[in-house]
């Protein structure tokens, strides 16, 4: 019995033979039915027997999966609609599309042999349809009389051919391999050839083999201009180009899909309410069934699950779609393309949302910290009108009370402007006071202390400055010089305004110049210091630049340390 079971594995034919006989048996029944007609029931039944072998050698369905229901029911309206309206347009057509079918699979056998029976069965079918077919449709006597010889005798020689023919074991195991595009051009190809002949016999009088040649030449002749147009050498990009970039869109255009994407985001203020709207956007893909989709913030799921499905992740963006039909290969790396423009847009939206509550907070710590500064500012002030109360004769009491009662209502009008400020930022209101008005009041505020003062004062000029910021800056950079006099005595402290062709007040000090690195980004980002310099003169210069003023440390000298506020 071991023996017997070895012999009969021995010539147990492999499945690319047994495809091979099935397709050589298709085309020797279909022979007998193109010869012998298809009146009687006897004929009809050849032809159903062609109709088997062809669902068994076909190459779309795998023949070791199990068929459903909906396909059982097609392949039986098939063969019923054949037999009952078979004639010779049909048989036409159904050559057509035989040959659409080998023509595709020569391009993608991989054994040698087989590639050479898909040749063999193409040319007997293309024969077939010229020698026998079409003259049957065109009712022409002479052709068929001329083509019956090679009918009976030659055309058998091919399917027989391919019966006997040996062929190699294939590579893969996999489905059968169909090239639809190919297929596709070969079926419009044959189906054009048979239209233009019938065309051209039935409106003219020329002879059947004249206008086959006709037709053939002129449609070679469409087939090298087309060839040249799909990827000319020079200027025009091609006719492949144009189809590759529809084709790999999968259905869709992909610049359209994305244009949509790109309107998405501008539109969608967050990124939750963005991918909402993205996943609209895939919904509408012809191939998406429906998905799940979750992140980091949200998760959700659009359409009806199917037997197919594909999971992808970009970052923390996770996206299922499912899909009635199998994904191949390149529409997996499609959808990965896809989910990796959805993943990056995603995170732009994230990344602009943090930068949002950074700017916010931002905005929160610097309005903070220049209003603890005129807090500061004003508060010093008040030291000052203290500590010459406290210093004060009685010789002095009428000038302190005269000072009080002109200091202590702009001090306190500057803390009631600092505490609105507090409450609502963004509705500052501006005091507006002349600049002689506000010198003064600035010299009466320091009145005792160690500043100086000057002025260089055009009599016919008159300006009006905002008060509530000359004070923050200019007290800012007094009380800088004041704390830096503090640790040497000797330093001396003077403050000059000018008003004349230009509108500016100086702060001078006689103390050390600071460090150069530190003079070089000192309005510019915040830097800390054991002199108190830095935060407090950073928040100045925003604070001038905010309201139309500059500024600037004109002079950095040994001796000679000088900030100047200006009007631009």
């Amino acid at each position: 019995m071991a023996s017997l079971n070895s012999l009969s594995n021995a010539y147990r034919p492999s499945a690319s033979t047994m495809q091979q006989w099935m397709l050589g048996l298709m085309l020797l029944s279909l022979h007998g039915v193109m010869l012998w007609g298809f009146d009687d029931p006897l004929q009809k039944g050849l032809l159903l027997c062609h109709y088997g072998l062809f669902l068994i050698w076909q190459p779309i369905w795998q023949t070791k999966e199990k068929l459903s229901a909906q396909a059982i029911l097609l392949f039986a309206a098939g063969g019923i609609l054949l037999a009952t309206f078979v004639s010779w347009w049909l048989l036409a057509i159904w050559l057509s599309a035989l040959f659409g079918l080998l023509g595709g699979r020569i391009f993608s056998a991989t054994a040698q042999t087989s590639r050479l029976s898909y040749l063999f069965a193409a040319t007997y079918l293309l024969s077939a349809l010229l020698l026998w077919v079409i003259p049957h449709l065109l009712d022409a006597d002479t052709a068929i009389e001329v083509a019956a010889f090679l009918m009976l005798y030659l055309l058998p020689i091919l399917p027989l051919v391919i019966l006997f023919l040996r062929v190699k074991q294939e590579t893969h195991q996999h489905a059968p391999i169909l090239d639809f595009f190919y297929t596709l051009l070969l079926f419009l190809l044959s189906v054009t050839l048979i239209l233009s002949i019938v065309t051209i016999s039935r409106t003219t009088e020329a002879d059947y083999a004249e206008v086959v040649v006709w037709v053939v030449f002129g449609l070679a002749g469409a087939l090298v201009l087309a060839s040249w147009l799909w990827n000319p050498r020079a200027g025009f990009s091609g006719i492949g180009q144009l189809l590759s970039r529809y084709l790999l869109s999968v259905g869709l255009p992909f610049e359209r899909w994305i244009k949509n994407i790109a309107e998405l985001a501008e539109r969608e203020t967050s990124a939750k309410e963005f991918m909402h709207a993205a996943m609209n956007e895939v919904e509408t893909l012809p191939w998406v069934a429906g998905g799940t989709w979750q992140t980091e913030e949200d998760e959700g799921e659009f359409g009806a699950q199917a037997p197919y499905h594909a999971d992808l992740e970009f970052h923390d963006f996770h996206l299922t779609l499912y899909s009635r039909w199998p994904l191949t290969p390149a529409l997996i790396i499609h959808l990965k393309l896809l989910t990796q423009i959805l993943g990056e847009f995603h995170e732009a939206k994230r990344r602009e949302e943090a930068l949002l509550q950074n700017t916010y907070m931002q905005a929160i710590y610097e309005t903070g910290a220049r209003l603890t500064h005129d807090m500061k500012n004003i508060v010093q002030s008040m030291n000052a009108l203290c500590s010459a109360a406290e210093q004060a004769t009685e010789a002095d009491n009428d000038r302190l009370v005269a000072l009080i009662r002109k200091q202590l209502p702009l001090l306190n009008q500057r803390l009631a402007l600092t505490l609105d400020k507090l409450g609502a930022p963004r509705n500052e209101a501006t005091r507006m006071l002349p600049l002689l008005e506000w010198w003064d009041n600035l010299q009466q505020r320091y009145n005792g202390t160690r500043i100086s003062f000057s002025e260089s004062i055009m009599l016919d000029s008159e300006c009006k400055i905002d008060s509530e910021v000359w004070d923050s800056v200019v007290d800012n950079l007094l009380q800088n010089a004041l704390a830096k006099a503090r640790q040497a005595p000797e330093i001396l402290i003077h403050a000059h305004v000018v008003m004349n062709e230009q509108v500016f007040v100086e702060v001078t000090d006689s103390g050390n110049p600071m460090p150069d690195d530190v003079a070089t980004s000192l309005f510019r980002k915040r830097i800390r210091s054991e002199g108190g310099l830095g935060i407090g003169l950073y928040q100045a210069g925003r604070q001038a630049q905010q309201a139309g003023y500059q500024l600037s440390l004109v002079n950095n000298q040994p001796r000679q340390v000088c900030f100047r506020l200006a009007m631009k």
